[in-house]
């Protein structure tokens, strides 16, 4: 009995430690900013650029003066209400998602230069552990190719983790957060928290020195 209560103990100590690196890594990629000023643009007489005519969906992504690989580091995603910056790496996969945000690569979804769906996804216990303080009409920004997209949060919701009508193409300029949920939720949560929000600005928007 002592023999199978030290195993315990000690198979205990190294998920306890396995999983604390694993957050340690992601959140790595997330830095603290100090206040919500850092933004310098405004949403005054906007146009989008994106009209139905010029909007080229794209079938796979990314697709622009690129040359990213899976687990690149390719764009920044800045929540100004929550004070944080966020590395964003290209994919989705485990891998990927371990060392924080990731950008959906499918057929429906594209880069924010191209005006359709941008899809990012973090884990809900380390990089999006915050995204559930976030309300209707706050702010978004995604950096991307040195421009900088300007993204209003429009609606919440909670759905099953086999609902596929949130990763569809869009025909309006949209950036969505996807995370698991309950956000503290013992072991693999049944369920996702989705934000969504529509394109608002763009420009040379950002200053984060």
């Amino acid at each position: 009995m002592r023999s199978v209560g030290i195993f315990l103990m000690i198979s205990g100590l190294t998920l306890i430690g396995w999983f604390g690196f694993q957050y340690w890594h992601s959140m790595d990629s997330v830095q603290k900013i100090e206040g919500a000023n850092v933004v310098k643009g405004n949403t005054d007489n906007y146009t989008n650029p994106f009209s139905a005519d010029d909007k080229q969906i794209n079938s796979e992504l990314p697709t622009k003066n690129t040359e990213f690989q899976l687990g690149d580091q390719m764009a920044t995603l800045v929540i100004p209400s929550i004070d944080l910056v966020f590395d964003v790496f290209l994919g989705t996969d485990d891998d990927v998602l371990a060392k924080g945000v990731g950008m959906y690569q499918s057929d429906l979804t594209t880069t924010p230069d191209v005006g359709g769906h941008t899809v990012l996804s973090g884990h809900r216990d380390s990089v999006f552990s915050p995204v559930g303080e976030l309300e209707h009409g706050e702010s978004l920004y995604v950096r991307y190719q040195g421009m900088d997209y300007h993204y209003e949060i429009e609606k919440t919701w909670i759905t099953d983790a086999e609902d596929r009508s949130v990763i569809v193409e869009k025909d309006e300029p949209t950036l969505t957060l996807s995370t698991c949920y309950p956000f503290r939720f013992v072991g693999s949560a049944p369920d996702r928290y989705i934000i969504e929000a529509k394109l608002v600005d763009q420009g040379d928007l950002l200053d984060l020195d």
